[in-house]
């Protein structure tokens, strides 16, 4: 596997790396176990915290270097870098705050001297992808860094620099050689690494495919896993919802990091025949206006896409939706400049029988529906095998959340997108993954609940 870094916005190949060797491999997983054993969970969580909120501290004084970095590497507007960085900064903080109220002892009602106290476990291997090269690590690294595990974490092959840049900020942090561990490995190296028996779990953000893979593996050898996998989320809107504001939202839910996000609105589903039209015609004139350009240029609109082998997908996924009967509002076609730029692009008329009615698209490209009620609003939002996030827009709010409680994902936002924070569970359930990241659940995913009991 080639780990290199390609500017999306020109298409050239700017910095290459070596596979590690199975040696040096060996070597860090080595001095990963020492680190647990010897070190790293026998600090106390104060101690932790110490070096997880310099860290925060250390994202927030490099923010412009970090955002720089992911903008050349995947091609995010420089302004989304910047964000993310401040983003991983706040969880990092997070955990450092609340990990000693999380990880206490707690009693067991009506058992007297018996509590439920919580323990690290080893080695976690993580997986990550390069849509967010800071923020996905993150959400693993800070809470299972203050549970007390170890990490050794494959990042994704097109953001080198930035996987490089995160493993440093840890060490200048004061974290120990061996407790956050950065490996350009193989997909082989990868799969003997969850067969090691001091990989004690596996956490993976990606496509399905590679999180059956992985989990399979896993389970074979009786590992935990946590995935987080795809989604084809929904933004249902009602009668009722403001038409503005909502629009402005679906746009933002479509287009942030240029539509290359697992909780993206990729389907906007819009209550009543008069309502679709004046919503697809807002649409079609928003995303027609975005102008392509250098991502690192606070004035660009539009993004270059991560990858050729993104846009040459969603190019495909097009076609087939066209040739299934898809109507293309506006784009529909590659921007002929430099890099890997694709035209904001809408897709009506998508019936049960067109392959994109189950498909997820990882860009700018809008599946829009309209429906006559509410009931087939839920129906074309549920009719997916992913189940991440979902959006309701109405000014009814008590309304908007009898609607989020029908939908099938794991999470529901009512009058905004699919976002994130801290201190709220990140995940999904169907091909979307199973478990949690963030919030106290995310801390609990990869430790010993240990039951003791004295008599």
């Amino acid at each position: 596997m080639a780990y290199r870094t390609i500017n999306p916005a020109t298409g050239k190949v700017v910095k290459t790396y070596d596979d590690i060797s199975d040696a040096a491999l060996s070597e860090a997983m080595d001095v990963a176990q020492a680190c647990y054993e010897n070190d790293w969970p026998l600090r106390s969580i104060a101690q932790r915290a110490e070096v997880i909120h310099a860290a925060a501290e250390l994202m927030r004084r490099n923010r412009d270097r970090l955002a720089s970095l992911a903008t050349l590497e995947m091609g995010k507007l420089i302004a989304e870098a910047k964000s993310e960085v401040t983003l991983s900064a706040d969880i990092f903080e997070y955990y450092a705050r609340m990990a000693e109220t999380f990880l206490k002892p707690q009693p067991i009602p009506d058992v007297p001297n018996a509590a439920i106290e919580t323990f690290s476990l080893g080695i976690i291997l993580g997986v990550e992808p390069w849509n967010f090269p800071y923020y996905q690590v993150a959400r693993v690294a800070a809470p299972q860094l203050m549970a007390g595990n170890v990490l050794v974490i494959k990042h994704a092959s097109n953001v080198p620099q930035s996987a490089l840049a995160f493993a440093q900020m840890l060490e200048e942090a004061g974290a120990p050689k061996g407790a956050y561990t950065n490996i350009f490995a193989s997909t082989d190296q990868v799969g003997r690494l969850i067969e090691d028996t001091r990989v004690r779990g596996v956490t993976v953000t990606g496509s399905e495919g590679a999180g059956a893979a992985i989990a399979e593996r896993a389970g074979r050898k009786l590992k935990k896993s946590v995935l987080e996998l795809g989604g084809s989320d929904p933004l249902v809107i009602l009668e009722d919802a403001p038409f503005e504001a909502t629009l402005d939202n679906a746009m933002w839910g479509r287009m942030n990091t240029t539509g290359q996000s697992c909780t993206a609105s990729k389907r906007v589903i819009v209550v009543g025949k008069e309502r679709g039209e004046q919503f697809l015609e807002g649409l079609r004139i928003r995303m027609s206006s975005l102008r392509a350009g250098d991502p690192a240029d606070p004035a660009t609109t539009l993004a270059p896409l991560s990858s050729d082998n993104v846009m040459t997908g969603l190019l495909q996924q097009i076609e087939s939706a066209k040739a299934a009967g898809a109507t293309v509002v506006t784009g529909g076609g590659r921007i002929h400049r430099p890099g890997f730029y694709l035209e904001p692009t809408i897709l009506t008329d998508i019936t049960e029988h067109n392959p994109i009615y189950t498909q997820e698209l990882f860009g700018p490209v809008l599946s829009f529906y309209v429906v006559e009620s509410e009931e087939e609003a839920i129906k074309v939002a549920n009719a997916t095998s992913f189940g991440l996030g979902a959006s309701v827009f109405t000014a009814n709010l008590e309304r908007g959340k009898a609607v989020a409680r029908r939908i099938e994902s794991g999470m529901v936002y009512v009058n905004r997108p699919v976002w994130s924070a801290p201190e709220l569970p990140f995940g999904g359930v169907k091909n979307s993954g199973y478990g949690r990241e963030l919030s106290v659940y995310g801390i609990r995913e990869f430790v010993n609940v240990k039951t003791i009991v004295v008599k």
